[in-house]
């Protein structure tokens, strides 16, 4: 697709909703607020499960995202303003050590961070999922009944202001890099950051 998006701070990202909150686990199982994760800096959040086959889906929306932390990282002023996060839709396989297994492939620590996140349960999970407009359903076998490990669901990517509004939400045919990247630029010059 040939598209130039317009330059960053040329226009104005609307408030959408306000960012869900919930229970949720870290990397290492500790039990944390959703909030913490999306407060105080530009944030760009994910549902996914690990397991994701879909090239249209969850490993698309990774590598956009590692594309824009690589972008990111050029950009020192930046640090500590922009953070990452996946948040898991399949409790039951993506347990917080596997996750953290899954996030060390991924998230190399340096200046923009990157939180993978899941839930205890996924009764913790559905009001999250419902917060944020994120439709799952569980993909079953139809002979069987039993549940083939697999989601079907729309891919979603949520950019938050520091203060914790949904300014964009982004599907497969609107998540550009370049777009995404200068939504992000955007916020961070509405909050008075001189990018350099």
């Amino acid at each position: 697709m040939d598209f130039t998006p317009p330059s960053p701070g040329s226009y104005r990202l609307e408030r959408i909703q306000a960012a869900g909150d919930g229970a949720v686990l870290d990397s290492a199982g500790k039990r944390r607020r959703l909030a913490e994760f999306t407060r105080g800096r530009v944030t760009l959040l994910a549902f996914m499960y690990a397991s994701c086959a879909d090239p249209n889906g969850c490993p698309y929306a990774l590598s956009v995202m590692h594309q824009l932390k690589n972008e990111l990282e050029r950009i020192p002023s930046t640090r500590g303003r922009v953070g990452f996060v996946s948040l898991s839709f399949d409790p039951l396989r993506d347990t917080p050590a596997m996750l953290a297994l899954y996030g060390a492939q991924h998230a190399d620590g340096r200046h923009v961070p990157w939180d993978f996140l899941t839930t205890r349960s996924r009764r913790e999970l559905l009001p999250i999922l419902k917060d944020w407009g994120q439709d799952v359903g569980i993909e079953v076998d139809r002979a069987t009944g039993k549940a083939l490990g697999t989601y079907s669901h729309v891919l979603k990517v949520f950019l938050v202001d520091r203060r914790g509004a949904v300014r964009e939400i982004y599907t497969t045919d609107y998540l550009l890099p370049a777009m995404v990247l200068n939504d992000i630029k955007t916020l961070l010059i509405e909050d008075g950051l001189a990018l350099r």
